[in-house]
């Protein structure tokens, strides 16, 4: 129990700190970096908990996927964080509030448990047979049976960010040249190609 203690307490550490240096860090390579890190650590604590699934999804789909995808999109667009970074006190006011009723709502959460202990045992969905059942049967049998329109919703939802990253990040600009499925398809070769007859030794 000792050992499990330290290494909770290790594991929590390193990822508060990586999550402070994710939003403090002036370069946006080294906030993805910290955001791998933090992804590591929260794995760590997921099979610390039993939730062995839980950290093999977050190492696999986000630290292989999606932390990898921030990186390219940072290095490979020419993102000029100067110009984000000057409406920012102009959009402080709206942040803050949505802070703060952030911080209001996980207030409420947590009052909610140390008011009333016994709502933690109201909302807890237990497997069933939880000595034969697996840690990704009984997420799976949770999900898809209790939680299953929130979970097409949350799809949905990632379909329209993923839908309207694509829209931002396929801006026109002057000066690209894109390729046109279109004209190459029509295109024929009397078109492009010119035969010459060159007679010998006179060269083109």
């Amino acid at each position: 129990m000792i050992i499990q203690g330290l290494a909770f307490y290790l594991f929590a550490i390193i990822t508060v700190a990586a999550a402070v240096m994710v939003i403090s860090a002036r370069n946006p390579v080294h906030s993805v970096l910290f955001l791998i890190l933090a992804f590591f650590n929260s794995a760590a604590l997921f099979v610390l908990l039993g939730a062995e699934f839980l950290a093999m999804i977050l190492v696999v789909v986000y630290v292989g996927a999606v932390a990898v995808l921030f990186m390219f999109v940072v290095m490979m667009l020419d993102i000029s964080f100067a110009e984000l970074r000057e409406g920012f006190l102009q959009y402080l006011p709206l942040g803050g509030l949505i802070g703060l009723i952030l911080l209001l709502e996980l207030a409420v959460v947590v009052g909610g448990f140390v008011i009333s202990p016994e709502v933690s045992a109201r909302l807890a969905a237990p497997a069933p047979q939880p000595d034969a059942v697996t840690n990704t049967q009984a997420l799976g049998e949770i999900i898809y049976t209790n939680y299953v329109y929130f979970f097409q919703a949350a799809g949905m939802i990632l379909l329209v960010a993923m839908i309207g990253a694509i829209v931002l990040t396929h801006r026109s600009r002057e000066g690209v040249r894109k390729q046109r499925i279109s004209e190459q398809v029509k295109r024929r070769p009397e078109d492009t190609v010119e035969v010459k007859d060159v007679p010998t030794g006179s060269g083109i």
